[in-house]
């Protein structure tokens, strides 16, 4: 993919989280690619030649275990940049990275990344700030989340997919959010039907909408 100059252009604001996100058709310098539900990004043992700036959709970062059992480790949001991390890091691939629904995506290639570091002082110092709070807060949640429960780690999943999902209907498959959770698909799916009893949240079809968050902070645990 050629790099998009829009993203390039908007890249340490992207980085720094206050960049607003805006129509694709608004210039003509933003370069993208569309992916349809299921397309792969990439695949661990790739070797990554630049980084993806979502502009719409949601991608899930996949890590295999054993015997090839899926664990979904983050689900990126329009306005996240992927694959950076390993492109820093010179090394291939570590994941997978596939599209959870329809999604729009430009691209910055390697050199032209690398080439604006070495120039620009304030993206340079942006990078090593966003590596660090992402390796302190990886470990944060690694330690919370290994130490709670199926049920507070099922209440945790759902108010950060609340977030990611701006309050809109969760539109995940009960396969993914036992993925994302850490647990089996029956697990969740029963926590789901008491989390419903309990009014806590609501389901239509596949879609969960979340009605009492303040009572899955409370199950989780988070304060």
């Amino acid at each position: 993919m050629e790099t998009c100059l829009y993203c390039l252009e908007h890249i340490e604001q992207i980085l720094s989280g206050v960049h607003k996100l805006r129509p694709l058709d608004d210039d003509d310098r933003i370069i993208y690619k569309r992916y349809n539900k299921g397309d792969v990004l990439f695949s661990e043992g790739g070797t990554p030649r630049g980084v993806f700036y979502l502009h719409s959709g949601l991608i899930k970062i996949i890590k295999y275990g054993i015997e090839g059992k899926e664990q979904i480790i983050e689900i990126a949001k329009a306005g996240d940049l992927v694959g950076f991390r390993a492109m820093l890091s010179d090394k291939t691939y570590n994941v997978d990275a596939e599209m959870l629904e329809e999604a729009c995506i430009g691209y910055i290639q390697k050199s032209d990344f690398l080439k604006e570091i070495n120039t620009n002082e304030k993206l340079r110092n942006t990078v090593i700030r966003v590596l660090s709070k992402e390796l302190q807060d990886r470990a944060d949640l690694l330690t919370t989340m290994a130490q709670k429960t199926v049920r507070q780690r099922t209440a945790l999943a759902l108010i950060l997919l609340d977030d990611i999902y701006k309050g809109a209907p969760i539109n995940l498959s009960r396969d993914d959010l036992a993925n994302f959770v850490g647990t089996a698909t029956e697990t969740v799916i029963r926590l789901l039907r008491e989390f419903k009893k309990d009014a806590v949240i609501e389901t239509k079809g596949r879609k969960i909408t979340i009605i009492e968050k303040d009572h899955l902070i409370s199950i989780s645990e988070i304060i």
